[in-house]
């Protein structure tokens, strides 16, 4: 099967091409163009796996290119988006430039080329702070950034080609993923690579909002599961954990992982606007058990505590923690 994978150049994408190479797909990987010819983290996969990984550069603001790259694809996994929330606030027409009209155009392609399966990707972050808990499917949108409106508006254009044409679109829902090569925009990797540089008073935001943390392997086994559900097309599916933790405890655990007492200093830089802080997010897994069996593997605070242990090994590793700038926040 030949597959492409968008925004295949970040944190999940990279994970998610491994993952499909090793399932035996034939892998055509989109990453954003550059003048510097990187593939970002693609770069960094394991040599048996990246050569046999077909890079392509490109943009998915650009129709015309992203019809020729679509062309012969069996399978679209749509991951390119912005996905920086601080950087929304400063930039929301880029935002919908590349997360509203980038999917539009993958959907359209599509259209026209009758790809089988388009995986559209969306984010816990369109819940907005829950009304109910655990969050399932139905748990109304609620837009508190910029990025969320996009991507709530992706997804819903997902939707729309689903009805209106018959699109074998399905939308994987991810709760907040973690693991090895994440950027900094995230606080797992904030927190760790602190640590791992030698700090012992971390600089964060908030500590009293709680996340569902996902383990980025469990997050592309949802992909992959979805991809070959024939059930899902249609739907909206979350991947998550369906396991609660604050930040602050979270801070904690990782202290613990990483065997280092450390204390905690909010910068007033690192909080969102008081409206916009999402407070609280903790999955409903329970659709994607029924739909196709997908269960996470790192399963409550044993399995958190196993993910951040995975993480904070790749971190602590010079190669790997040298490609971060932990005392520097950048939004």
């Amino acid at each position: 099967m030949k597959t492409l994978v968008t925004g295949s150049d970040g944190f999940i994408g990279s994970h998610l091409v491994e993952e499909l190479v090793c399932r035996g797909c034939h892998v055509k990987a989109l990453a954003f163009y550059n003048s510097f010819g990187s593939s970002g983290w693609l770069e960094y996969l394991p040599s048996e796996v990246h050569n046999q990984v077909e890079i392509v550069f490109g943009d998915i603001r650009d129709a015309d290119f992203v019809m020729n790259v679509m062309r012969g694809c069996q399978v679209v996994f749509h991951l390119a988006a912005l996905v920086g929330i601080p950087y929304s606030y400063q930039a929301p027409a880029s935002y919908v430039d590349t997360n509203v009209r980038g999917t539009l155009h993958v959907l359209q392609a599509a259209q026209t080329l009758g790809t089988d399966r388009v995986i559209h990707t969306s984010t816990s972050e369109v819940y907005g702070t829950a009304q109910f808990v655990p969050i399932t499917e139905s748990h109304p949108l609620r837009a508190q950034s910029p990025y969320a409106a996009t991507k709530i508006g992706a997804d819903q254009l997902a939707l729309s080609f689903h009805d209106a044409f018959g699109a074998p679109v399905s939308i994987v829902r991810p709760f907040n993923t973690f693991g090895p090569r994440q950027s900094l925009r995230a606080v797992i990797p904030t927190i760790i690579s602190q640590i791992a540089s030698g700090n012992r008073k971390l600089k964060l935001g908030a500590l009293h909002p709680t996340r569902d943390f996902t383990y980025v392997k469990d997050t592309v086994r949802g992909f992959t599961a979805i991809a070959e559900a024939d059930t899902s097309v249609g739907k909206v599916v979350n991947v998550g954990s369906n396991y609660e933790i604050s930040i602050a405890q979270l801070v904690q655990l990782i202290a613990d992982v990483m065997g280092v007492h450390v204390e905690v200093e909010t910068e007033s830089t690192r909080l969102r606007p008081a409206e916009s802080e999402v407070e609280r997010l903790w999955a409903d897994n329970s659709l994607a058990r029924t739909y196709f069996g997908w269960t996470p593997h790192y399963v409550g605070r044993d399995g958190l505590r196993s993910g951040l242990k995975e993480t904070a090994d790749w971190f602590i590793n010079e190669d790997n923690l040298k490609h971060y700038h932990p005392q520097r926040y950048g939004v």
